[in-house]
C-alpha cells in the first residue's frame, strides 16, 4: 500500500479526532493534526499545528504557511480533510442563547471546516485524489432540544458540503473533472469527552439530558473506534458519489446506522 497518503485532522486532542490519527498513522498515512490544545501523539509522521479554528481570519493564511507546500507535492497520491473538531459548548434552549457564542460557535464548526475545504482544493494538484469527511449529528437534521446551536451549525456544515459537491459536479460537466468528494457522517452516540458535556448538563439546559445519561448507563455509547473504521474506510476507497452522507437516524446509505 502506498505510504503517499497524508490526511489532515482537526480536533486530534480527545476523542475521534484523536483516535482517528492514531489509526491513520498506524495504517501508514502522514497526518497533519489540527487542534487549539497539544495531542497526545507522538510519531514521525504526525505533524501538529497548536491552531484555533475559531480564528477564522487567519485560518487560512496559517495552515497555507505551514502545510501548503505539503499539499502540492508530487509525490502524493491521497489527500483527506477529516473536519471532526467542533465547539458544543453553547448548549441551551434556542430562546437563551447568547447571540455572542452563537457566533463562536459557528466559526468553529461552520466557517473554519469551509475554509479547510476551500484551502485543500485550491491548494492540492487538480488531479489529486481527495476525500472530505465532515463530522456532523443527527442534530443537524432533527430538532433536539437543548441542542438548537449545535445542530445549526452542522446543517449548515452539512448543506455547505453538499452546494460543494454540486459546484464540483457543475466543473465536471464543464469538462474539469477532478476526483474530489465530500462525506456528511453523523456517527451517533460516541463515547467522547463531547458527549459527557452534554451529559452533564442540566435539564434545565438540555431538556432531554436524561436520555444520554440512560444510554450511558445502559452501555448504549458507541466506542471511538466504530466511526474511526467507518471514516478510513472511505478516505481509502474509490468510487463515491461526489456528495454522500451516512445518516444516524435513517438505516441506509445516504443514511445508515453508525
Amino acid at each position: 500500500m502506498s505510504t503517499h497518503r497524508l490526511a489532515i485532522v482537526t480536533g486530534t486532542s480527545s476523542g475521534i479526532g484523536e483516535a482517528l490519527a492514531r489509526q491513520l498513522l498506524a495504517d501508514g498515512w502522514q497526518v497533519i493534526g489540527l487542534a487549539r490544545r497539544a495531542a497526545a501523539l507522538s510519531a514521525p509522521s504526525y505533524t501538529h499545528s497548536s491552531v484555533d479554528l475559531g480564528d477564522v481570519a487567519e485560518l487560512r493564511n496559517r495552515v497555507e504557511a505551514e502545510f501548503g507546500a505539503r499539499l502540492r507535492d508530487p509525490a502524493l497520491d491521497r489527500l483527506a480533510l477529516v473536519n471532526n473538531a467542533a465547539d458544543v459548548a453553547l448548549l441551551g434552549q434556542v430562546d437563551q442563547l447568547h447571540p455572542g457564542r452563537m457566533l463562536e460557535a459557528y466559526a468553529v464548526n461552520t466557517v473554519a471546516p469551509v475554509v479547510l475545504m476551500g484551502w485543500v482544493l485550491q491548494a492540492a494538484r487538480p488531479h489529486l485524489t481527495t476525500r472530505i469527511v465532515n463530522v456532523s449529528s443527527g442534530a443537524a437534521v432533527e430538532g433536539f432540544p437543548g441542542l438548537g446551536a449545535y445542530g445549526a451549525t452542522k446543517a449548515a456544515l452539512r448543506m455547505a458540503g453538499m452546494v460543494l459537491a454540486a459546484e464540483l459536479d457543475f466543473r465536471a460537466a464543464s469538462g474539469v473533472a477532478r476526483d474530489a468528494t465530500i462525506w456528511s457522517y453523523e456517527p451517533g452516540v460516541v463515547a467522547t469527552p463531547m458527549q459527557e458535556a452534554v451529559r452533564t448538563s442540566t435539564a434545565e439546559t438540555v431538556p432531554i439530558v436524561g436520555m444520554f445519561q440512560q444510554m450511558k448507563d445502559e452501555g448504549q455509547l458507541l466506542h471511538v473506534s466504530a466511526p474511526v473504521g467507518d471514516i478510513i474506510a472511505y478516505l481509502e476507497a474509490d468510487g463515491h458519489p461526489t456528495f454522500s452522507e451516512k445518516r444516524f437516524l435513517l438505516s441506509e446509505e445516504g443514511g445508515g446506522p453508525p
